[in-house]
């Protein structure tokens, strides 16, 4: 097994990656900015390099520090995380090149998946459903019309180097192409440095099921069940649940096994997430393929009780998968809410501080994914995420009352949260009956 692994992360995810890495008997090396000074990731790794000033370009995502500091402290491997470089095919291209492994899927993989108008040609020969849309990137403004003429608006054009909601937007009807066209590209290339864009017809309030993949180096791979996302905000993530209340067991292991047919095709290892639209008929459309392990992954954890971190590790050090489909159970049902230093008053704007008082849940059934503690303070220059609350519970119903319960126990002061906000989103009708798709939190912002 690997001696020592480079967490190239910060927050939540580089403790959750440390905490695996200590239960495996491997050696961790932290790298942090000059803002992460006081990070819990910091202080529960063996060893910890500081990689640069405070913004992400000057750390996190300064790919020659962190290769530095890998063969600098002598690590065999490097975890990307989710985030920062975890979808780089140039950082995973000379992690290779400096005989380091990077813990993900291959350079080529990488760049494949993460052009979405390449990935989605690859879904369209794999045989799996897409959305209508653009065979390729889109060349230009006329272009563009022509093609929304033909699939019929609503259409959105998204960035084919996009992620995280950056790069997308919607046109309801031809006059509104033209303005959508150009902002779009104009966020994509100030996020991405990549103004390409690609075309779909927009599927009006779907629900957003996304399937995990697993797979090792010696051709299997395997399907770890669905994940129900639907419940975000501006193409943001806000709730996820496993597995999804609204579909039948045919529909279950059909999503599964066009989501292995998928991986299959472009040759994928490690774990990966399979991403689908459910329309109102229940038709299912694949959008993309995240190249890395999830936010929202602890929900799949709890419900198979796989340990997705501890297997990215070992699948890239070599060893096969020792379990197959059939081992594989869906056992109860997981909810896992996000919680963000935000502001909901105020257009959920972020909320930067010193964390005052902390107390976090637990008891059975109760899980946090955390970096957070007393008297730490929240930067303003990174994700406003503080952490993860997860539960699991035999039955959903009881993963519903078991959520409510917890967040009604975790206190948080010195930064605004949404914390009271998820509470209402988990008493809602909606959530409750599992009648809830990707436009129900706007709707619900609306009438207040």
């Amino acid at each position: 097994m690997f001696k020592k692994i480079l967490v190239a992360n910060r927050g939540e995810i580089a403790v959750r990656i440390i905490r695996a890495c200590r239960e495996m008997g491997i050696e961790t090396v932290a790298v942090y900015s000059q803002m992460d000074q006081d990070a819990l990731h910091k202080e529960l790794a063996d060893e910890a390099i500081c990689i640069g000033k405070d913004r992400s370009n000057n750390s996190y995502l300064h790919i020659q520090n962190i290769l530095s500091a890998a063969i600098l402290t002598g690590c065999d491997a490097i975890h990307p995380g989710f985030g920062f470089l975890s979808e780089n095919s140039k950082f995973a291209r000379l992690c290779d090149e400096c005989q380091i492994k990077f813990i993900g899927p291959s350079a080529q993989v990488i760049e494949k998946m993460g052009d979405k108008s390449m990935a989605r040609q690859m879904m369209i020969e794999a045989g799996v459903p897409v959305v209508p849309g653009s065979d390729g990137a889109i060349a230009n403004l006329e272009h563009a019309l022509k093609l929304a003429a033909e699939i019929e608006y609503p259409v959105i054009v998204k960035a084919s180097a996009g992620g995280g909601g950056k790069g997308m937007r919607i046109a309801w009807a031809e006059e509104e192409l033209a303005s959508q066209f150009e902002m779009a590209k104009m966020e994509a290339y100030n996020a991405f440095g990549d103004d390409t864009m690609y075309m779909e017809k927009f599927i009006v309030n779907p629900k957003h099921i996304e399937i995990q993949i697993l797979a090792d180096e010696h051709g299997k791979i395997l399907h770890l069940g669905e994940r129900d996302c639907s419940m975000q905000r501006r193409n943001q993530k806000v709730l996820e649940e496993a597995p999804s209340s609204v579909l039948s067991e045919a529909e279950r292991v059909m999503l599964g096994e066009l989501a292995v047919k998928g991986a299959e095709h472009v040759s994928y290892q490690n774990a990966g997430t399979m991403e689908f639209l459910m329309d109102a008929k229940h038709r299912f459309y694949f959008i993309e393929m995240n190249t890395r392990i999830q936010v929202e992954h602890p929900v799949t954890e709890m419900v198979t009780g796989v340990d997705l971190i501890r297997l990215q590790i070992e699948i890239a050090y070599g060893k096969p998968l020792k379990m197959n489909q059939e081992d594989l159970r869906i056992n109860g049902h997981a909810i896992e809410c996000r919680i963000n230093a935000e502001d909901p008053a105020f257009q959920f704007r972020p909320s930067p501080g010193t964390i005052e008082e902390l107390f976090l849940p637990g008891g059975l059934g109760v899980r946090i994914d955390s970096a957070i503690y007393r008297g730490y303070k929240i930067p303003p220059t990174y994700d406003s995420m503080l952490g993860k609350l997860i539960v699991h519970a035999p039955t959903r119903e009881e993963a519903i009352l078991r959520m409510k319960r917890a967040l009604g126990e975790l206190l948080i002061t010195g930064v605004k949260t949404n914390i009271d906000f998820q509470y209402q989103l988990i008493n809602e009708d909606a959530f409750a009956s599992g009648l809830y798709d990707t436009g129900f939190i706007g709707q619900l912002l609306e009438t207040k």
